[in-house]
């Protein structure tokens, strides 16, 4: 019987420490983590000027009639540049769609700002709002 309890208690922990080791994955490896918006450049906490060249992906949600609205803001929340980016391709999916644009503003007064990659949300009702924030620094 001691025999039969040792067996079944490492079958046991065999299979906790199966069910701990990391998955694989059949998906291609992205340089992104999976989540509605990734931003390529700039990467948090990066110096930043003018012109700003920001990449990144969105899923298609994200567009409305292929626009994302861009805003680069100071710590003060003053608002540098506003613009907004294009979709690089169907922006009609709920997948990833590529953007790509250049931000152009003054030398602003902090040190530190927040890049915003905000949810077009035509309808203006506040519970389809959605950003996503980067962090930056300028020179």
């Amino acid at each position: 019987m001691n025999s039969f309890i040792k067996i079944i208690i490492l079958v046991i922990l065999v299979l906790a420490i199966l069910y701990t080791l990391p998955q694989p994955s059949n998906h291609e490896e992205e340089p992104f983590l999976e989540t509605d918006v990734q931003v390529a450049t700039p990467k948090p906490g990066d110096l930043v000027s003018s012109p700003l060249v920001v990449e990144g992906k969105a899923r298609g949600t994200w567009f409305f009639e292929a626009n994302l609205p861009v805003t680069l803001k100071d710590s003060n929340g003053k608002i540098l540049a506003q613009k907004g980016f294009m979709a690089q391709g169907e922006w009609m999916t709920e997948d990833h769609v590529s953007f790509e644009g250049t931000l152009e503003f003054a030398q602003p007064e902090t040190e530190y700002g927040v890049l915003l990659i905000e949810k077009d949300n035509p309808s203006e009702l506040s519970e389809f709002d959605a950003s996503f924030a980067v962090p930056v620094r300028f020179r």
